[in-house]
């Protein structure tokens, strides 16, 4: 019983975290790391017990008479593991050419514990209008010029080269979270082929920092593997457990801009 909270606590920070994920780089690219039309589906298992999913889709939209980039993802428990914590997860983000968020919705259920939150970003004011819809509060936060939400991180830091990383280099990015700006870094860790359902592939391997109070802290149980291409895929995220570990790993995909960085065998 220990073993399964703890579980289901792993895989709710993993599908919380699952969207904001994968920073990568110094340099920007020429072409885009993504098109209209990308999906991204992945298996939450614990050894093999399949414990849950998550998807991520890509398409046009249009909001407030402007058309947008419209990310959307999910996330939601499964089997067994519905019985010690059902989720469903829901996050939306509508951004620009440039990556700039413009609306985010967050729209959670997690074993009882519910949010329903939507941000409005004003970049010429350097505000954000936080709506809570459970409580019907709303409220006016101050904003860097370079924010992001939870969604638009993942597509603003998919669009930077990652040649010239190195192990130890350090990626910074700051997002608005919970009514406050949050920094995050992710540290290189080098490069690999891993195995996967997909065949093997070429990757990052790359560790989360947090910050706790003003100290920046290594959390040396997560690690996310990316493609090292022009695509930046999330390929798998492993949490270490007092036994064994909770993985994510990417089991279907389509609408890629770019070759997947398949080795042959």
């Amino acid at each position: 019983m220990f073993y399964a909270r703890q579980t289901n606590c792993i895989m709710k920070k993993l599908l919380s975290f699952f969207i904001l994920l994968i920073a990568l780089q110094l340099t920007q690219a020429q072409a885009p790391a993504y098109v209209p039309g990308e999906h991204f589906k992945f298996r939450i298992h614990y050894g093999f017990f399949n414990a849950g999913y998550a998807t991520l889709d890509l398409k046009k939209d249009t909001f407030q008479g402007k058309t947008l980039l419209h990310a959307v993802g999910k996330g939601w428990t499964v089997g067994m593991s519905r019985w010690f914590m059902k989720i469903n997860d829901d996050y939306e983000s509508y951004f620009n050419d440039d990556n700039q968020p413009v609306r985010f919705i967050r729209k959670i259920d997690e074993g009882g514990y519910t949010k329903d939150v939507e941000l409005r970003f004003n970049h010429s004011n350097k505000k954000v209008l936080v709506i809570d819809k459970k409580n019907s509060k709303a409220n006016y936060y101050k904003i860097t010029k370079d924010i992001h939400d939870m969604v638009s991180v993942f597509y603003y830091l998919r669009n930077y080269d990652t040649s010239k990383l190195k192990k130890g280099n350090n990626i910074e990015v700051n997002m608005f979270f919970d009514n406050e700006i949050y920094p995050f870094k992710l540290k290189i860790l080098g490069r690999e082929v891993i195995k996967t359902k997909l065949g093997k592939i070429k990757a990052l391997k790359l560790r989360p920092i947090v910050m706790s109070g003003r100290v920046f802290k290594e959390n040396e149980s997560l690690t996310v593997w990316v493609s090292d291409d022009a695509n930046k895929i999330p390929l798998l995220i492993k949490a270490d457990l007092l036994v064994g570990s909770l993985k994510a790993s990417l089991m279907e995909y389509k609408g890629i801009a770019h070759d997947l960085a398949l080795v042959g065998d």
